[in-house]
């Protein structure tokens, strides 16, 4: 197949996809029949202006994965096209012990991703990345057409053992190249402190989180009555179920919340067994890395009075995404519901306050257990 014969079946493509976003409700600024083909005549078009006028030969799939983003961008920032190296990433997201250079970034569409998030211990830290700063490439490639779920899959795991990017540090660009580590041996760990029943680090909210932490950790913690500091800083992966059943080992309820699917109540999230640890009192760590699944933890344990939050406003990024794997080897993933409380009130796009606000520059366990502190004795 010459390259105008694919050009002609690749943006053929884009508008069966169109079609069928427009069809399943995702566009919904579209959805109007006079609307939408105004807008396909308008692509078609332009397809034509490309294909006989442009001053060289198109090269297809540049041209129609540009496109692909472009419209999937556009919905939310969660939302995402991915090429088949991403898709393999996406995959292997739940793999038990992956490599990661332990940066977290957020980026909004047709602009530059930013760091929200640095693990202590982890390369990036030790390479002086700081908070904020903004990446303008990873391994070569220009961050602006990439998704935020696109940036963060190329952080960690995959096929090299390195990472280089570049970094604007005080408006100058740096290169740095970062190894990949294996930074939890686990999805949780666990850790005494003074005048606390412990610190639980929840790294990824995925199967058999809770399973693990309901043989290995309640036990201990039972009888206890100092606080318990549950640490969701830099927890950006994980399932909702999996959060949903991580809450309902220190809270029972009927309901929590609800997905909302196009202005309707969609799917409803409960913590119906016996709570476990119901009567420990919790004190909950978060940072602008605290998104999704993490997020909905925070914002129930605060909703329901059982703790009291430190850190850092959220971003309000509480939603399902569902994946949709394409013919090529890439896909789609697309917000397919956002997280309401069961009042609802919604948490996309407002976030979460703390009680506590700490410094957005000094985010490091010490920062966190000195602010702790004066928490301390009224949570006892």
């Amino acid at each position: 197949m010459d390259k105008k014969t694919r050009f002609l079946f690749i943006s053929s493509l884009v508008l069966v996809l169109i079609l069928v976003l427009l069809n399943r409700g995702i566009l919904p600024d579209l959805s109007p029949r006079s609307i939408l083909q105004s807008h396909l005549k308008i692509l078609e078009r332009v397809i034509d202006l490309i294909k006989d006028d442009y001053f060289k030969e198109p090269d297809p799939q540049k041209t129609m994965e540009g496109a692909f983003r472009g419209m999937v961008d556009s919905l939310d920032v969660l939302s995402a096209y991915l090429d088949e190296e991403s898709t393999r990433n996406f995959r292997q997201r739940m793999e038990r012990r992956p490599k990661e250079t332990g940066l977290i970034l957020f980026k909004k569409p047709y602009s530059y991703p930013y760091v929200i998030g640095i693990v202590e211990g982890s390369p990036a830290e030790k390479a002086g990345i700081n908070f904020g700063e903004i990446i303008t490439s990873l391994d070569g490639r220009s961050t602006l057409s990439m998704s935020m779920l696109e940036a963060n899959l190329r952080l960690k795991s995959g096929e090299k053992e390195n990472l280089t990017l570049r970094v604007l540090k005080e408006e100058k660009p740096q290169e740095l190249t970062l190894p990949k580590k294996v930074l939890f041996e686990d999805l949780y760990s666990f850790e005494n402190s003074k005048g606390t029943s412990g610190i639980l680090s929840i790294h990824r909210l995925y199967s058999p989180l809770v399973s693990q932490i309901k043989q290995n950790i309640v036990p201990l913690l039972k009888g206890e009555k100092k606080p318990l500091i549950l640490d969701f800083r830099n927890c950006y992966e994980g399932e909702l179920e999996e959060a949903c059943k991580f809450l309902n080992i220190f809270l029972r309820a009927k309901t929590i919340g609800y997905l909302e699917r196009k202005g309707v109540r969609a799917e409803s999230f409960s913590c119906e067994e016996k709570a476990e640890l119901e009567n420990l009192p919790l004190l909950l760590w978060i940072n602008q890395a605290t998104i999704g699944p993490s997020e909905a933890v925070a914002v129930v344990i605060k909703h329901f009075k059982r703790g009291k939050l430190i850190g850092l406003p959220t971003l309000g990024l509480v939603a399902k995404q569902d994946i949709f794997f394409l013919p090529d080897g890439s896909s789609l993933v697309l917000t397919s519901g956002i997280f309401c409380l069961e009042e609802g009130e919604k948490i996309w796009g407002k976030g979460i306050e703390p009680d506590l606000k700490i410094d957005w520059t000094n985010q490091s366990k010490d920062s966190f257990l000195e602010k702790t502190k004066s928490l301390l004795s009224e949570s006892s």
